[in-house]
């Protein structure tokens, strides 16, 4: 499998923010957001070939409880299955992070599922037809939101997205409040912090939750953190 970084950060997003973590981000993505912030495995993707038995002796060395298997999307890889199971069968913690658009029958405590709306698209670009027709994908994440503890984490660029949230959301009435968290569209501190002051707001408004990007306010924007 092609794996782009595996490094020893804390969790940054979502449910488990602050908590060390191992992550393990293959290459290759099935979508073009344009705000991607890991550009080396979707729109220029880059890596190296790697065994599920180098991964394992790489990531049990660290000692670490939490492993995050991410991307671009992991999800397009087969043996992450083995992956998985094997991590599972020692004892870690696993969450796999993905944009729900393809199934995978892997292991996970935490499915981390980051549905791409309509504010992903890259506009202009060859990408944006496929990207439209792929980025939204109901049956996959009705399977994932039914056989995963889950959580749901939304890119937010602008006030206006929440509205595309809120009918994202209609599709899935099973979906909780507590599930669902936004955040900022921003690779650099000073963004997120303006962006994070009024979507505080929005999240008080529907019950959701506010996502920091603890590892972007720390050290911006750099690989392997």
């Amino acid at each position: 499998m092609l794996i782009a970084e595996v490094f020893h950060s804390i969790q940054g997003e979502g449910r488990y923010v602050g908590v060390p973590s191992v992550f393990v981000r293959t290459s290759g993505c099935n979508l073009r957001c344009w705000f991607c912030d890991t550009p080396y495995t979707s729109w220029d993707p880059e890596g190296e070939q790697r065994t599920v038995e180098s991964l394992i002796d790489e990531v049990t060395a660290f000692e670490c409880e939490h492993i995050v298997i991410t991307g671009g999307e992991p999800m397009l890889v087969k043996e992450l299955v083995s992956l998985t199971q094997q991590l599972a069968a020692a004892g870690h913690h696993l969450t796999v992070e993905t944009a729900g658009t393809v199934d995978l029958d892997v292991e996970a405590d935490l499915m981390s599922i980051s549905p791409k709306l309509a504010n992903s698209t890259p506009q202009g670009s060859e990408w944006a037809a496929r990207h439209d027709e792929r980025r939204h994908q109901p049956v996959v994440i009705h399977r994932l939101i039914a056989d995963y503890d889950y959580q749901l984490k939304f890119v937010i660029d602008t006030p206006n997205d929440a509205a595309d949230v809120e009918c994202w959301l209609d599709q899935f009435p099973q979906v909780t409040a507590e599930r669902v968290y936004l955040m900022a569209q921003a690779i650099n501190r000073d963004l997120l912090r303006e962006k994070s002051v009024w979507l505080a707001d929005i999240v008080k408004s529907h019950g959701w939750r506010l996502s920091p990007r603890l590892h972007v306010e720390l050290w911006g924007n750099t690989r392997g953190t």
